[in-house]
């Protein structure tokens, strides 16, 4: 059986081209600085990002964790959304890591009120409280739905203004930007520093961006090796990641009509609650009804040859993505209609 694997877009596998690119790729040792397709794909990434310098790292994870490391200075309080990836997915890493404290903002998917930002930065001098070392923000956000510009905007004007540098957790940025229909560094203008997975929908096997200014990413570069990231041949890795830049993020939008012609099959399916309107990229969230036995419908896809994740906190996920066509989203659609309206 063929499996069609719709769990996370960080199951994509490389394309032949990125597969061409591995074979050919020609390395050196990174850690002396001297991985001639690493350093292609540096001055790349921060060319598309809009930032002076970036840096190669293994994960997403890595990448902020390695970003609020640099930034911050220990007992330091990070202020960002309470239900981000670096608060929810990140297992504690920034307690561990960079050893700082979050202050959460209540956060609508994603959006926060600056206002309720501006509110938690420490102002003044008192020696009983910690310093605002950074802000984080995500876009997208894990939700799949994307924070406007103007919020982008007027969340950076109240950093600066305090001094506090903004993070971009970027993880989907592309995805983003693919959405608001502009260039991607109208978001990335808005943060100091941004990471971006070149894993996810992009469909490099391995690794993320870490971009900000040139200082920074020297920082940056140095506490990578303390985490353990330095990485030695890291061009075979790095090669797709020059694919995933130049050539998948320009296919990005077919994968978002792919999530809405999902979600448009899935919403008119009596026992399925779904927002169209949360649909903004290339994942599609919804809700069942209570008398949908969850172990069967899962049973029914495997059955059918697709990979899902079951539903967790009440609402299950399908990502698209390369490896996903019209003909797959009418498959999923017919498999759960057909469970859900009678096969139960």
């Amino acid at each position: 059986m063929q499996w069609l694997d719709v769990r996370s877009d960080t199951v994509t596998q490389p394309t032949p081209a990125m597969r061409e690119a591995m074979f050919h790729a020609v390395v050196g040792d990174d850690v002396y600085g001297d991985d001639p397709t690493v350093s292609e794909l540096e001055t790349l990434a921060a060319a598309m990002l809009g930032k002076e310098a970036a840096l190669f790292v293994p994960t997403g994870n890595f990448g902020n964790q390695l970003s609020l490391l640099t930034h911050c200075q220990r007992g330091d309080e990070v202020i960002l959304g309470d239900d981000c990836h670096i608060v929810w997915h990140e297992t504690g890493g920034a307690a561990v890591i960079a050893g700082v404290q979050l202050r959460t903002v209540a956060s609508d998917r994603g959006v926060m009120d600056p206002a309720e930002i501006a509110r938690r930065i420490r102002v003044g001098s008192d020696i009983h409280w910690p310093k605002t070392g950074l802000i984080c923000v995500e876009n997208a956000h894990s939700s799949g739905r994307v924070v406007p510009l103007a919020v982008m905007a007027e969340t950076a004007a109240i950093a600066r203004r305090h001094g506090v540098p903004v993070h971009l957790d970027g993880a989907r940025v592309f995805n983003a930007a693919v959405h608001l229909g502009c260039d991607v560094k109208d978001i990335t203008r808005h943060a100091d520093t941004v990471m971006c997975c070149l894993s996810k929908g992009l469909a490099s096997p391995v690794g993320s961006i870490l971009a900000g200014s040139a200082g920074f990413i020297a920082r940056a570069r140095r506490n990578r090796k303390l985490m353990g990231g330095g990485m030695r041949q890291a061009g075979v890795i790095a090669a797709p990641g020059i694919v995933a830049l130049r050539e998948m993020t320009g296919r990005l939008a077919e994968d978002h009509a792919n999530a809405r012609a999902l979600a448009e099959r899935l919403a008119a399916i009596d026992g399925i609650s779904l927002n169209l309107d949360d649909v903004h990229i290339n994942m599609v969230w919804f809700a069942l009804a209570p008398s949908i036995k969850v172990d069967g419908l899962m049973a029914a896809l495997a059955a059918a040859g697709i990979k899902a994740n079951p539903p967790e906190d009440g609402l299950m996920r399908i990502v698209t993505h390369w490896q996903v066509n019209a003909a797959d989203v009418a498959r999923i659609a017919d498999v759960i209609a057909a469970y859900v309206t009678g096969g139960q």
